[in-house]
Formats: C-alpha cells, sequence, structure tokens
C-alpha cells in the first residue's frame, strides 16, 4: 500500500550514484567524504572522540530504512511496518528513509571506514519505523511505538499535508507527542521545503524540536519553511546519505537531512549525558548554536534560524547549566487538542514554582519591615538633633557654654541585609537571547 500526498518527505534526491562496490573503492572513497561537506563543517572528527552516540537509539520514522545497505549494517534495529503490519520496516516506495538514517548513524565500510557514507552519530542504533498516515491520525501510532521500544530521540523528516486534519495536528498525534515528552524522548522534525512562512506539522506542534535548513556557508537555505517555532537549523544542502535498493547512494537538499543531523546531534548528548531531559539535550543544542556573520543582530530566536545553526562538538564539550526540564521546547497543554504555545509545568515545577514564590513573600515582608525600622530610627535621630539644637539655642547659640559638650555627629553605617543576594542573579536562560558571541560559520577545526 503506497503512503498518501498527505505525507510529503522533506528533502529531494538531487543524484543517486552508481553501486558503491562495483565502482573504484578509493576513488569513491575519496570522493563520497569530500562531498559529506557537513560532517567537516560540524567538526565530526573531533566530535568523535568525545561521543559516537554509542547506547543511544534514535527511532527514524519515514519510509523504511535499507537495513541491508552496507554503510548501515548492524546499525539497524528490527522495526515496525504501519503499512503492512509487520516488522519487516525496508523500503517499499523510495530511499527516503534510509538516507535519514545514514545521516544520523551510518558507519562506512572498509579498512578504517574510509569507504562509503558515515553519519553523525556512527555509534547509535537505529530504530525504523516505516509510516501508515491512513485513517484518522499522522503519526500517533509510530511514535508510540517508538517511545515503547526504547528509542530517546525520533526523527520525523515529514510533514502532513491533509484538510482531514485539525488546525494544530491531529488530536491523537498530540497526545503521542505529549506521551513522548512525558517519557523523556525527544522528537525532532523538520520544518518543510516551500521557503514560507508556513512550519509543517509535527515541526509546528508543541514539545517538537523544530528544524530548518542552511546552506554550505551557513545561510539560510531559500527553501527552508521558517515561523516561531523554529528552534535551531543545520545543513540542508547536497547531503549524502544511503540509498535503495542496494548499495547506492544519494546526494539531496531538504530540511528532512537537517532534521537527521539534528537527531544525530542529540543522540551524541544523549550518550554523553544521560541524566539530562529531553528539554536540557535541546538547551545544549541552542545555547550552543550560532548564526553566520550576515545574519547577526537577529533578535533571538529568529524565525528562519531559530536560535542558530548547530555546533555539536561545542554541545558535548561546553560547560553549560542544564537548565529546566522542558528547556526552550513548548510544552502541550493537556487535554487540549489545541495546544497552547506557553509551556505547561509538571507538578514537581508547580511545587517548586510555589515555594519559590512563598520564599518572595516572605523576603518582601521583611525587606518591608526593614524599611519602617529604618524610617523610625532615621526619626529619632532627627527628633534627637532637634532637640540639640533647641538646647543649644537656649544655652546661647552653638559652641555656648551649657550643661553638657558638643560634639560632632558621626554619621550612621549603611543598613546591612543579611539577606541581600551578593551573587549575580541567574540567567533565564530561555527569555530572549542576544546574538551569540562572533562565532565564525563554518567553524574551524
Amino acid at each position: 500500500m503506497a503512503l498518501t500526498r498527505a505525507m510529503r518527505a522533506l528533502s529531494a534526491t538531487a543524484l543517486t550514484g552508481a553501486l558503491i562496490v562495483t565502482a573504484a573503492p578509493e576513488a569513491v572513497a575519496d570522493q563520497t567524504r569530500r562531498d559529506q561537506w557537513a560532517l567537516q563543517t560540524l567538526q565530526a572528527e573531533s566530535v568523535w572522540k568525545v561521543s559516537q552516540g554509542n547506547g543511544v537509539t534514535v527511532a527514524v520514522i519515514d519510509s523504511g530504512v535499507n537495513a541491508e545497505h552496507i554503510d548501515l549494517a548492524n546499525n539497524v534495529l528490527k522495526g515496525k511496518d504501519f503499512v503492512d503490519g509487520d516488522n519487516d520496516a525496508s523500503p517499499v516506495i523510495d530511499d527516503h528513509g534510509t538516507g535519514m538514517a545514514s545521516v544520523i548513524a551510518g558507519h562506512g565500510h572498509g579498512p578504517g571506514a574510509v569507504d562509503g557514507v558515515m553519519g553523525l552519530a556512527p555509534g547509535a542504533k537505529i530504530l525504523p519505523i516505516r509510516a501508515n498516515i491512513q485513517g484518522g491520525s499522522g503519526f500517533a501510532d509510530e511514535i508510540r511505538y517508538a517511545v515503547d521500544h526504547g528509542a530517546s530521540v525520533v526523527n520525523i523528516s515529514m510533514i502532513i499535508e491533509d484538510p482531514r486534519f485539525p488546525i494544530g495536528g491531529p488530536p491523537e498525534d498530540l497526545e503521542a507527542i505529549s506521551y513522548a515528552l512525558d517519557h523523556d524522548v525527544l522528537i525532532v522534525a523538520g520544518v518543510g521545503n516551500d521557503g514560507d512562512e508556513n512550519v509543517g506539522f509535527p515541526a509546528d506542534a508543541p514539545g517538537v524540536l523544530a528544524v530548518g535548513g542552511v546552506n554550505k556557508d551557513g545561510t539560510i537555505w531559500e527553501n527552508s519553511n521558517y515561523g516561531s517555532s523554529v528552534l535551531l537549523t543545520a545543513p540542508a544542502t547536497r547531503i549524502v546519505g544511503a540509498s535503495w535498493p542496494g548499495n547506492k547512494l544519494r546526494i539531496a537538499d531538504g530540511t528532512s537531512d537537517a532534521t537527521a543531523f539534528v537527531s544525530a546531534s542529540a543522540a551524541l548528548l544523549r550518550s554523553k549525558f544521560p541524566d539530562l531531559t529531553a528539554g536540557q539535550i535541546a538547551n545544549r543544542l541552542t545555547k550552543t548554536a550560532v548564526l553566520p556573520s550576515s545574519a547577526r543582530g537577529l533578535s533571538l530566536p529568529d524565525e528562519k534560524y531559530g536560535y542558530g545553526t548547530i555546533r555539536p562538538l561545542a554541545a558535548l564539550t561546553e560547560d553549560l547549566p542544564a537548565g529546566s526540564k522542558f528547556g526552550p521546547l513548548r510544552v502541550p497543554t493537556a487535554g487540549s487538542e489545541n495546544p497552547s504555545a506557553a509551556p505547561t509545568a509538571s507538578a514537581s515545577d508547580t511545587g517548586n514554582s510555589a515555594e519559590q514564590e512563598k520564599a518572595d513573600q516572605k523576603q518582601m515582608i521583611f525587606f518591608a519591615v526593614l524599611g519602617v525600622i529604618a524610617l523610625v530610627v532615621i526619626g529619632l535621630v532627627v527628633l534627637l538633633i532637634v532637640k540639640l539644637s533647641r538646647r543649644n539655642k537656649n544655652n546661647g547659640g552653638t559652641g555656648g557654654p551649657g550643661p553638657y559638650p558638643q560634639y560632632g555627629q558621626q554619621p550612621l553605617p549603611p543598613q546591612q541585609n543579611p539577606y541581600q543576594q551578593t551573587s549575580a542573579p541567574q540567567q533565564n536562560p530561555y527569555q530572549q537571547q542576544p546574538t551569540p558571541p562572533q562565532s565564525q560559520w563554518p567553524p574551524q577545526q
């Protein structure tokens, strides 16, 4: 059964190469790695010294994955075909899902893995899920399956376009997204390739990390959709990936590929920082993102760049506070078919907020009482000065003889507030940020 038009892949194949196994190995290897410009830009060689994504499962909800491809063999788990209803998630229509899986977790082949396609997280495992959006929902069943089968990152490089679906997305999908977030699973989705202000579903849904695409020079790709839900960008043009059938290669453009790079970056982080929540992983990615020189001065998040383009090495190595549980992710409102863009705090977050509010009220009362005491003391001092002045007057003026010697008034020391914070106030990590530091794109090795 073919996928309907309502689900649209977010990359377009620009070139399909010949079978790797029949080409001259050395020439293909050299050319393939040269064509993988994004790995150089994202400093992959340095990244892999810190993390390769080992121990992390990334679900690829797509058109199926060619698990037999030479550059993916042994990195693809048993998955689910929601079209045919079996456990064989091999492609039937196209190579899109295979390409996404290879951008995430391709491991190359040959001595030293110098041949073929390398993914940004070659140590991660792929959970292939062939999507079926026939019926009333889009990716709801697929998302729940991914969560229940060990994925901590879900890659959706597709959008739903169907007039049957309500504005904001199918209710079942919104509930599934909330289910993923409740189980600490990060969903990463592409914004679309129409170049207009229309972020596709599920990228525009609360709880999802929405990804746009950039060119080789770091500027926004002209076909990348944009809007307020965009959080990050990643390489999107002439991206090399594995294909299907056989061991072919593909070169494609699209926010699909950008999404796969962000999912791979999340896998790298989840491997190194297993105790961070999905939102805190997103936090590290947004806090270390960079803008090109031509985009400096933008208010962040920008509707096209979000917080900027990913820098996985910086995200892995910089000393950053963990941040709040949900980080920059918008959180769905429970029980609503049209979730609010405003975050909804968890029970623990609500409890902390209530305690903080009580503490703030106590502090305000303390300062109010302190202010009253200070006014009383000042009043008494003024009254004393007035009385002494009158007494001097009655005794013949200042310096005249009197029963009491005159002493100069000593200035009162400033009132010390024992509860006053001496450290700098902690910055809210999710208020609009200033332009990131003057980092260059692409970053230098």
